[in-house]
Protein backbone atom coordinates (compact mmCIF):
# COMPACT_ATOMS: atom_id res chain seq x y z
CA UNK A 1 0.00 0.00 0.00
CA UNK A 2 2.83 2.30 0.65
CA UNK A 3 4.49 1.64 -2.13
CA UNK A 4 1.59 2.59 -4.46
CA UNK A 5 1.55 5.21 -2.61
CA UNK A 6 4.60 6.62 -3.93
CA UNK A 7 4.16 5.66 -7.18
CA UNK A 8 1.31 7.69 -7.09
CA UNK A 9 2.75 10.89 -5.57
CA UNK A 10 5.62 10.56 -8.35
CA UNK A 11 3.07 10.71 -10.91
CA UNK A 12 1.42 13.79 -9.79
CA UNK A 13 4.40 15.63 -9.46
CA UNK A 14 6.15 14.71 -12.59
CA UNK A 15 2.52 15.43 -14.24
CA UNK A 16 2.41 18.94 -12.19
CA UNK A 17 5.49 20.12 -12.87
CA UNK A 18 5.87 18.87 -16.54
CA UNK A 19 2.47 21.29 -17.33
CA UNK A 20 3.71 24.21 -15.44
CA UNK A 21 7.12 23.97 -17.56
CA UNK A 22 4.96 23.73 -20.76
CA UNK A 23 3.00 26.00 -20.10
CA UNK A 24 5.65 28.76 -18.68
CA UNK A 25 8.02 27.90 -21.57
CA UNK A 26 5.10 28.00 -24.26
CA UNK A 27 4.30 31.54 -22.83
CA UNK A 28 8.39 32.99 -22.55
CA UNK A 29 9.16 32.05 -26.18
CA UNK A 30 7.17 31.68 -29.80
CA UNK A 31 7.28 28.45 -31.26
CA UNK A 32 8.74 29.64 -34.89
CA UNK A 33 11.79 31.30 -32.82
CA UNK A 34 13.16 27.72 -31.13
CA UNK A 35 16.58 27.89 -30.94
CA UNK A 36 18.52 25.37 -33.64
CA UNK A 37 18.54 22.51 -32.94
CA UNK A 38 21.22 19.76 -33.12
CA UNK A 39 20.56 16.76 -35.31
CA UNK A 40 21.06 13.06 -34.37
CA UNK A 41 22.53 10.81 -36.26
CA UNK A 42 19.54 8.33 -37.84
CA UNK A 43 16.90 10.69 -37.32
CA UNK A 44 14.24 11.35 -39.87
CA UNK A 45 14.44 14.77 -41.08
CA UNK A 46 11.01 15.92 -42.40
CA UNK A 47 10.53 18.69 -44.48
CA UNK A 48 8.60 22.15 -43.54
CA UNK A 49 5.53 20.85 -44.87
CA UNK A 50 6.02 17.68 -43.19
CA UNK A 51 7.55 15.48 -46.40
CA UNK A 52 9.94 12.63 -45.22
CA UNK A 53 13.50 14.25 -46.91
CA UNK A 54 15.92 11.28 -45.54
CA UNK A 55 17.61 10.54 -42.26
CA UNK A 56 20.53 11.54 -41.06
CA UNK A 57 24.10 10.19 -42.45
CA UNK A 58 26.08 12.21 -40.61
CA UNK A 59 26.13 15.70 -37.91
CA UNK A 60 28.62 18.03 -38.75
CA UNK A 61 31.14 19.68 -35.94
CA UNK A 62 28.33 22.73 -35.97
CA UNK A 63 24.90 20.32 -36.11
CA UNK A 64 24.48 20.55 -39.69
CA UNK A 65 22.79 17.20 -41.05
CA UNK A 66 24.56 15.31 -43.45
CA UNK A 67 21.79 13.11 -45.20
CA UNK A 68 21.97 11.49 -48.69
CA UNK A 69 18.70 12.47 -50.97
CA UNK A 70 18.50 11.17 -54.42
CA UNK A 71 22.04 10.03 -54.24
CA UNK A 72 24.11 13.31 -53.68
CA UNK A 73 25.15 14.15 -50.19
CA UNK A 74 23.89 17.30 -48.80
CA UNK A 75 24.18 19.11 -45.97
CA UNK A 76 21.08 20.65 -43.99
CA UNK A 77 22.45 23.82 -42.28
CA UNK A 78 22.06 23.27 -38.20
CA UNK A 79 20.16 27.14 -38.44
CA UNK A 80 17.21 25.56 -40.59
CA UNK A 81 16.91 22.98 -38.33
CA UNK A 82 13.84 22.33 -35.46
CA UNK A 83 12.23 19.63 -33.63
CA UNK A 84 8.43 19.77 -34.26
CA UNK A 85 6.11 17.86 -33.26
CA UNK A 86 9.13 15.61 -32.25
CA UNK A 87 10.32 15.69 -35.13
CA UNK A 88 13.76 16.56 -36.60
CA UNK A 89 12.27 19.52 -39.22
CA UNK A 90 14.34 21.87 -41.74
CA UNK A 91 12.29 25.05 -42.58
CA UNK A 92 13.63 24.35 -46.16
CA UNK A 93 11.54 22.53 -48.93
CA UNK A 94 12.73 19.52 -50.68
CA UNK A 95 13.36 21.68 -53.68
CA UNK A 96 15.51 23.81 -51.50
CA UNK A 97 17.48 21.11 -49.87
CA UNK A 98 18.41 19.21 -53.40
CA UNK A 99 19.99 22.98 -54.38
CA UNK A 100 22.30 22.47 -51.19
CA UNK A 101 24.64 19.83 -52.89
Amino acid sequence: MKRSSVVVSLCALVSLSGTAFAGGFADSAPEAAAAPVSAVKGSMLVAANGARLAPVYRVSADGSAQIIIDGKMVTVPASTLSVAGGRLTTSLSKTEVLALH
